[in-house]
């Protein structure tokens, strides 16, 4: 079918509706000339009389009559979609897929994944969990969650975060008869927990900045135990295996309870967190402007 006949179509519905050129272009908001005219080519198009007119009146066809059984029922769908349009700018709905980074759903999305629910029932989140760079145009995502520094320049970043730290703990059985380092070119004497990104990725080196001079650098750590899972890493600092850099957010209530301890806080600056990005801020649907002000409401509450 050709496509661009739909507006004609529509045309024609109206007014065999209103039974005359006058109101149906009132309603439309054209001018009588202009919507006969529009009559005019769309039968000459279709090689069929619509419409039957004299200086006092209009009538449908019988072939006009037929058309319009068949076009009704489709034009009211389409009716109905776009009035559906108009209600979802109420009441936020449809589908949202997300490309996140695992650590970034664990701490920013997932715990208020149900308060969300709650409030925009109509929302359907899809979380897709890439601890890579994440292209949401590739996959066919909405937005992503990643670290702001591997957020392209090009998007649309808005913080869901506070500012992140990397730090470095231990356990307390662990640094038990140890001398907790000073620096950390001390890390040399101790075993350090790596973690390697993907499966054949390098081992993950540990960043620091000189508090003196403000100059950042890295320190590969060595020790008993690799692993390319985060919460393996985390498991293992907390069994002694040994020292652990990691997101301060993930370790903070370890170290509340004691379980864990912090060394080397001068060496661990903070650093912008994680943003919620999008391609275009332009004509943004309701319900990822629902998500937007969400995530960004929980960002405030935690600094």
């Amino acid at each position: 079918m050709d496509r661009t006949l739909l507006p004609a179509l529509a045309a024609f519905a109206e007014v065999a509706r209103e039974g005359g050129f006058t109101a149906a272009a009132r309603r439309l908001n054209v001018s009588p000339s202009a919507l006969s005219q529009t009559l005019r080519t769309l039968e000459e198009r279709l090689e069929v009389r619509l419409l039957n007119r004299s200086t006092r009146s209009v009538s449908v066809t019988e072939e006009g009559r037929l058309l319009l059984s068949r076009i009704e029922p489709a034009l009211a769908v389409i009716s109905q979609a776009v009035i559906g349009l108009d209600d979802d700018r109420e009441q936020p709905a449809g589908e949202i897929r997300i490309s996140t980074s695992r650590l970034a759903a664990r701490q920013f999305i997932e715990p208020h994944l149900g308060e969300f629910h709650r409030r925009y029932p109509k929302v359907r989140l899809e979380l897709v969990i890439d601890d890579g760079l994440g292209d949401i145009i590739r996959e066919g995502c909405d937005a992503g969650v990643r670290l702001r520094e591997a957020v392209a320049d090009s998007m649309i970043a808005v913080p869901i975060s506070p500012p992140m730290r990397l730090v470095v703990v231990g356990s307390p059985a662990y640094l038990a008869g140890r001398a907790a380092p000073q620096t950390p070119y001390d890390l040399s004497a101790h075993d350090c927990v790596a973690f390697r990104p993907g499966v054949q990725g390098p081992i993950m080196k540990w960043e620091f900045s000189d508090p003196a001079t403000g100059q950042d650098f890295t320190i590969e750590p060595h020790g008993p135990f690799v692993t390319n899972a985060d919460e393996t890493m985390l498991s293992a600092g907390l069994q002694g295996l040994g020292l652990v850099q990691h997101m301060d957010c993930v370790v903070r209530e370890h170290v509340a309870a004691g379980a864990l301890i912090r060394v080397l806080d001068d060496w661990c600056p903070p650093f912008d967190g994680f943003d919620l990005y999008l391609p275009s801020r332009e004509q943004m649907a309701p319900k990822m402007r629902a998500l937007v002000d969400f995530l960004v409401e929980k960002r405030r509450a935690l600094e």
